[in-house]
């Protein structure tokens, strides 16, 4: 045990942190737990060493390690990435090898290759880093209880990307399975940026009732925080000059310059772009703009190749390269210390988002990580502002977990019968022990076994959707036959998206992959921009794009699901924040000095809204009659209000209303004047009738249709074909069609029909963020402002409601630039107060 703390406080050239001791002595004694430190701070070695140092303080005679067999697996490292998985393996080799332990470690994930999976089918290493798909994989075979049969620790990276996902309740099934088979088992989470850790700790080791949590004290899962002052300096660019009527995306590729003048700068940089579509235009814009730095940036988003991504994570661990532009896909924790510098383009709509990428830089103890935003719009000064105030204060967000999915049981329960089979009691008390189905009922769980074994009420007529049957003598639970276990294994998982087509060069290399809509839009010859590349189509073929080098630059850009996120529930609280500085006329910071002009304008055209106040601005145009709201509470809560509003207003006189919204606020569009009093509003803001009405106006059986198609796909309803043979988006769309009529008239009391209803509300809707904020609109005050022109928050949103008509992307640009013109040209001059 002091062997390896030697060598790690010589290795690292200091002593280790409080919480990497605590850790280390809390695995020694045999608990389990959290541990919550910043990006850069030595999670992976605080986890790592303890089982190490319990190995050789239990083979304390080291001459004799060099002739010993490999330990079977011991420890078991699961992460939501494959290349977080590749860079983990690297940082575990170091200590194996330098301190001469006889361990093997490898990695099983899709990228392995087949000659290392057929050497894991007959022994696994002794250390084996995973992803939950490829666990529940290993699950699937029958000698899956023999291969984990001497497993000790499990550590789970990233906790708080997995937690809140399908992928995080498929983690917690795969626990409870280990631990049946291995009560001793020590778990362990890594997480940097989560808001509610004792809950995610209490979801890692799974429901009270399982007995864990009736251990001694002493044995009691624990929360380790490593409280380090690791230091997050956020600065953000300033426009040299700032449209007082901006509009989401207006200063677009403007800060280009300055973006460019910092790179100059900076050894190492990452640009994270918040869409992949963005992305893949401020590549190209950079390129153009600097032709001499071929070679020196690169690109990298999830739908590009692994490959292709895999060489430039390569080139970056080099330092080889001057900036990668990236998404979300470089978000977690893969060691690039060369990075001396992140890049935010576009508002992070979180502070836990904002922390985790600023935390790519300086990813080292002791580091400075340095973060530059590059405002979109002149608001997004304010969120970078709040969003110093967030990391500041650590206000990060909270991540719930899943309750009772369904889809995720059902694919569960056919990976045990394929693996060798299960006695329903014991499985039944097994699931129960997770988190997520703490609360399954009976009758719930007798629904689920039904579906597997008959294929439920509609199903039973069909032999395929009996894919579990119990056997005759030992009355344990099997697989149906060995054609649905492999086509079960192929479908493991549950990440879903839309179908997508292979992009490859006609004569060369594969670039990635594309959404199948994107491409049925195209004609041959048509040109778009993928992988920085101007590309022309040549043809399709088996779920292929064949492309060329195109001889001329497309606007035209893959535009991919997802491409929104809302703000959060922090971040917007820190930017109301900002507003009642505002108010009082505190501008501390450069972003708010920056656009205090707008605020100003904003002031005079209308009112500055505070806190307690919902500000309902109305106006005309030649659209028609406006009503603009703010209550500040992100896109996706004013995409329910809107639509609730605007069924509402329709109910107590029949009226055409569209709704059009973003982070802010909302806009209600009418060809008749909406003039209403004080009272009325509060009938209609109200949270009486909520989830009734919000059924009744959002076409929810259309939102349960779509959403039930991702679920009839984890749930092993649709196979989505083999290698080479993928269905088309339109054959998968067709098959659950047809499941969603047949449950819905035969079988109506579906839980799964159940589960997409309750995934629109609580996901697509956030019903409970919803509901807050209606009951936070009832206890402000109502500010009702005729206003004769478009204020600079309502500009924004009048803009978005252009956009969302299908206005042409040229004429669009234009006609909204012209409004902010001719606005300009009509406001009067703003007397800015000095100070």
């Amino acid at each position: 045990m002091d062997f390896v703390r030697h060598w790690f406080t010589k290795q690292r050239g200091h002593t280790p942190f409080d919480f990497q001791q605590q850790t280390w002595d809390a695995c020694l004694a045999g608990r389990s737990g959290l541990v919550h430190a910043p990006t850069g701070m030595g999670k992976t070695f605080a986890v790592a060493l303890g089982p190490m140092m319990q190995w050789c303080a239990a083979h304390a005679d080291r001459d004799r390690w060099a002739d010993m067999p490999a330990p079977p697996l011991t420890l078991l490292w699961i992460t939501p990435l494959r290349a977080l998985a590749t860079d983990t393996a690297s940082t575990l080799r170091e200590p194996i090898a330098e301190l001469g332990l006889p361990w093997t470690l490898e990695l099983r994930t899709g990228d392995v290759s087949a000659a290392i999976k057929a050497r894991q089918k007959t022994r696994l290493p002794t250390v084996l880093v995973t992803t939950p798909e490829s666990l529940s994989l290993l699950l699937s075979y029958a000698d899956a209880q023999a291969k984990f049969a001497h497993l000790q620790y499990v550590v789970v990276d990233e906790w708080h990307e997995l937690m809140a996902t399908k992928r995080g309740t498929q983690t917690e099934l795969a626990l409870a399975r280990l631990r049946r088979w291995n009560p001793a088992l020590q778990t362990w989470g890594l997480s940097a940026t989560m808001g509610n850790l004792e809950q995610a700790r209490d979801v890692l080791m799974g429901a009270p009732r399982t007995g864990r949590f009736s251990d001694p004290a002493s044995l009691q899962p624990i929360l380790i925080r490593g409280e380090s002052q690791k230091s997050i300096r956020i600065e953000t660019l300033i426009p040299d000059d700032l449209e007082r009527f901006p509009w989401a995306g207006h200063l677009g590729l403007k800060l280009l310059p300055q973006v460019l003048a910092e790179l100059d700068n900076v050894g190492s940089a990452l640009l994270f772009i918040n869409t992949r579509s963005q992305a893949e235009l401020w590549f190209a814009a950079i390129l153009k703009e600097r032709a001499d730095w071929i070679g020196q940036v690169a690109l990298h988003h999830g739908s590009l190749d692994r490959k292709l991504r895999n060489k430039v994570e390569d080139l970056l661990r080099a330092g080889t390269l001057r900036c990668v532009v990236c998404t979300s896909s470089l978000d977690l924790g893969v060691d690039f210390s060369p990075v001396d510098r992140v890049f935010q383009v576009g508002s992070p709509k979180g502070v836990a988002r904002l922390m985790q990428r600023a935390g790519r830089s300086g990813h080292q103890p002791g580091a400075v990580s340095r973060v530059l935003g590059v405002p979109t719009h002149a608001f997004e000064l304010i969120e970078f502002a709040a969003a110093r105030v967030g990391v500041d204060a650590k206000q990060i967000e909270s991540r719930p977990p899943l309750d009772r999915p369904i889809d995720v049981l059902v694919q569960h329960l056919v990976t045990i019968a394929a693996g060798g089979g299960f006695d329903e009691n014991d499985l039944h008390a097994e699931v129960l022990s997770t988190h997520a189905f703490r609360d399954l009922t009976d009758d719930d769980w007798q629904w689920a076994m039904d579906f597997v074994t008959r294929g439920g009420k509609a199903l039973y007529a069909y032999p395929h959707y009996c894919r579990v049957a119990q056997d005759a003598d030992h009355g344990r639970y099997r697989v149906s036959s060995q054609q649905i276990a492999k086509q079960h294994r192929m479908s493991i998982g549950t990440i879903t998206s839309d179908a997508s087509m292979t992009v490859r060069m006609v004569r060369g290399k594969t670039l990635g992959s594309v959404e199948e809509s994107f491409i049925a839009r195209l004609r041959v010859g048509d040109r778009f921009l993928f992988a920085g590349l101007p590309l022309e189509l040549v043809r399709t073929q088996n779920m292929t794009a064949y492309v060329r080098r195109a001889t001329r630059l497309s606007g035209n850009v893959p535009r991919w699901q997802g491409g929104k996120s809302p703000l959060s529930t922090q971040l917007a609280d820190a930017v109301r924040a900002k507003f009642d500085d505002a108010l009082e006329g505190r501008f501390e910071d450069a972003e708010m000095r920056a656009v205090r002009p707008l605020l100003e304008l904003q002031r005079q055209c209308s009112v500055l809204p505070a806190r307690d106040e919902l500000l309902i601005e109305s106006a005309t145009t030649d659209d028609g009659h406006h009503l603009f709201l703010y209550p500040f509470h992100g896109r996706l809560v004013h995409e329910g209000l809107g639509a609730l509003l605007a069924y509402r207003l329709a109910q107590l006189s029949p009226r055409s209303i569209t709704a059009t919204v973003n982070d802010y606020g909302l806009e209600l569009l009418c060809p008749d004047p909406l003039n209403l009093d004080e009272a009325t509003w509060r009938s209609v803001l109200t949270t009486d009738r909520l989830v009734e009405d919000l059924l009744a106006c959002l076409n929810a059986t259309e939102l349960a249709r779509r959403q039930f198609r991702e679920i009839a796909r984890v749930a092993g309803l649709i196979f989505t074909g083999y290698p080479g043979q993928s269905k088309t988006t339109r054959q998968l769309q067709a098959s659950s069609e047809l499941f969603y009529q047949v449950f819905s008239e035969f079988d109506a009391a579906n839980l799964l029909l159940d589960q997409a209803r309750r995934e629109v509300l609580e996901q697509q809707l956030e019903i409970r963020r919803l509901k807050e904020a209606l009951e936070r609109i009832t206890r402000m005050l109502i500010v009702q402002k005729p206003i004769a022109q478009l204020s600079p928050l309502a500009f924004p949103l009048w803009a978005e409601h252009l956009r969302e008509n299908h206005v042409t992307s040229e004429r669009w640009s234009d006609r909204v630039r012209a409004m902010a013109v001719e606005l300009e040209r009509t406001a009067e001059p703003v007397a800015t107060p000095s100070g």
